[in-house]
């Protein structure tokens, strides 16, 4: 089977655990602190410039919004953690909405979490990352703005991102730029693989 990333549809912005989609369809479901380009990581996955709404002030994304891929697949885009300038209160409705979303093991189907290839991970991401060793389900680390990195500083922070985060052998990291498209083959991919073993993206569609 092929993936056709141009048939990208949003579907729902869900707000509770009702609205969650359980039809069936795999579910990839994408976490990242507010500023680490989570949007835009998605709008370079699927070549679109404003499919993921992108905002200037970090925390746009509060509610969980359901994007279909071809009709075969679903990319879960979570609430952005960390750095938002949003209340308290705000915060804690975002990590119960989280919290419910990990709690139906039959939702995620993969995970991918989406950290900063320039720093060493925050207690933030080890949080969001030990949610996702916690389902049980494969799951992979992208390791965003690599542009913005010397070559020499490639492979020592991505040891330092698998170091800290303690990630099994297995778990692939990621690199990747949403500026420049560097990974964007490896992640789809991934995602790909999905909806069966043998789904790779294709070229003249993607």
């Amino acid at each position: 089977m092929r993936l056709n990333t141009q048939k990208a549809e949003f579907i729902r912005s869900a707000a509770a655990s009702k609205d969650f989609i359980r039809d069936g369809l795999p579910q990839a479901a994408f976490a990242g602190r507010s500023n680490v380009g989570k949007s835009s990581v998605i709008n370079r996955l699927l070549n679109r410039k404003n499919f993921a709404r992108v905002g200037g002030v970090p925390g746009k994304t509060v509610h969980i919004n359901y994007f279909r891929i071809d009709e075969k697949l679903y990319l879960v885009d979570l609430p952005g953690y960390g750095y938002a300038k949003v209340s308290q209160c705000e915060k804690d409705r975002w990590a119960r909405l989280i919290q419910s979303w990990f709690d139906d093991p039959a939702l995620m189907t993969l995970g991918v979490l989406i950290v900063d290839a320039r720093h060493k991970p925050t207690v933030d991401d080890k949080v969001m990352c030990d949610y996702f060793k916690s389902t049980g389900r494969d799951y992979v680390v992208v390791a965003n703005k690599l542009d913005k990195l010397k070559k020499s500083e490639i492979e020592p922070n991505l040891a330092l991102i698998r170091e800290t985060l303690d990630l099994p052998g297995w778990v692939k990291v990621i690199p990747f730029s949403a500026e420049k498209g560097t990974g964007r083959e490896e992640l789809l991919g991934v995602i790909s693989a999905m909806v069966s073993p043998s789904c790779a993206p294709e070229e003249n569609l993607v």
